[in-house]
């Protein structure tokens, strides 16, 4: 059959491929480590598990609102009203829910991106704002971070990638894969460009904003001279360990434009699942004890990553301050893509290349496996890149 140009010339994940690879040599009986997925290895709260089941108990098995059931929309408003530094106040109705935060930036992305315009994207950056822009026949305009400021967009970088023809800049902190965090200083030097061009876009993608170390993010939402250009990006996946769940949202004080969303949404999927937007409702508005569980197990993988992984020749590497992945610059040994091929055939390990983020120097190691996982992949990593 044919297949349309739009979708030929889209990549595919390679941090789900990786992880696909990672299945099938372990299901030939080779004892791979996967540290390929950015998904936490941790039981979803026992609280929000039961709610599930609840929710199908009490019959939440049919059709419901395309923009998400009222409680979950109010729900996700108080929680980002809560969120340190937060100056906008949202309301239930400037919430769209979605199957999963990246449906959530997809559909921003259609409504919001016409053909030829532009859109800055901070590298490295998350595998899918690339392929996204694509499909919306939008222009990506990469900027290369560099590992001195962290892999942060500088206000200097960004003034000089804005042109006339700038729709959107799409931002994650804290960052996947670096795990880097932008400081409010930073943030309001962004902030205070970007009042330069009024019929600009942010897109901050917050769905880390729970899992940091010591360093507090900023929102996007401290600015609110810029409420009525900003889209929030938040989820349910990593901070609660519901990958499979499958509910995300964005928030925005446009009604035009979460009116758009809805009505694409509506065309595309309906709604998200009832039974798991009770769930999630359950997680964002219930005790949030279960998530600084979760950042303790994580904070001290990340300290053992961190330790080890300074013992490995040819790493150079900052401390992730957020999120669950360790990012190091392998240029010393070879290019990312080589160093991901010779770990997962000598080492069984299986970790991202850097390409696949926009930074072919690196590769991207999660450290959301177990301590055991963890302590044996990188004796692997070590020894085998020892040998080089």
């Amino acid at each position: 059959m044919q297949i349309s140009k739009r979708v030929q010339q889209i990549a595919a994940s390679q941090s789900l491929a990786m992880a696909a690879r990672a299945k099938e040599m372990q299901a030939a009986g080779i004892d791979v480590i996967s540290m390929s997925l950015g998904e936490p290895d941790l039981d979803t709260p026992i609280h929000v598990r039961r709610a599930a089941q609840e929710a199908i108990d009490n019959h939440w098995s049919h059709y419901g609102p395309v923009a998400g059931i009222p409680a979950l929309r109010a729900a996700i408003a108080d929680r980002q009203n809560s969120a340190a530094g937060n100056a906008i106040r949202w309301e239930a109705n400037d919430v769209l829910v979605s199957v999963g935060a990246k449906m959530a930036i997809f559909n921003a992305v259609q409504a919001a991106i016409n053909p030829g315009d532009e859109v800055i994207i901070p590298m490295p950056s998350w595998v899918s704002y690339t392929e996204m822009v694509k499909l919306a026949e939008g222009v990506v305009v990469p900027v290369e971070t560099k590992y001195e400021d962290d892999y942060s967009l500088t206000a200097e970088q960004l003034r000089a990638a804005l042109t006339d023809k700038t729709r959107m800049l799409i931002i994650c902190s804290p960052n996947n894969p670096t795990g880097s965090i932008y400081s409010r200083e930073q943030l309001e030097e962004l902030a205070a460009v970007l009042r330069e061009y009024p019929d600009v876009i942010v897109l901050a993608d917050e769905i880390y904003a729970c899992l940091t170390y010591g360093t507090q993010p900023t929102t996007w939402a401290s600015f609110p001279d810029l409420a009525d250009r900003l889209i929030v990006i938040n989820g349910v996946s990593k901070a609660y360990a519901m990958t499979g769940y499958r509910v995300g949202w964005l928030l925005s004080k446009d009604k035009a434009f979460i009116a758009a969303c809805t009505r694409l949404q509506g065309q595309q999927l309906t709604c998200a699942t009832m039974v798991a937007q009770k769930a999630a409702e359950v997680a964002v508005s219930g005790s949030q004890e279960c998530v600084q569980q979760m950042l303790h197990i994580f904070a001290e993988r990340r300290e053992l990553i961190c330790r080890m992984a300074a013992e490995v020749p040819g790493f150079k590497f900052r401390e992730p301050k957020g999120a669950f992945y360790l990012f190091p610059d392998v240029s010393a040994i070879g290019t990312g893509d080589e160093v991901a091929q010779l770990l997962l055939e000598q080492a069984h390990v299986a970790v991202v290349s850097g390409s696949a983020f926009g930074c072919p120097n690196c590769i991207r190691l999660s450290y959301a496996i177990s301590t055991e996982e963890i302590e044996e992949a990188m004796r692997r990593i070590k020894n085998v890149l020892s040998q080089r």
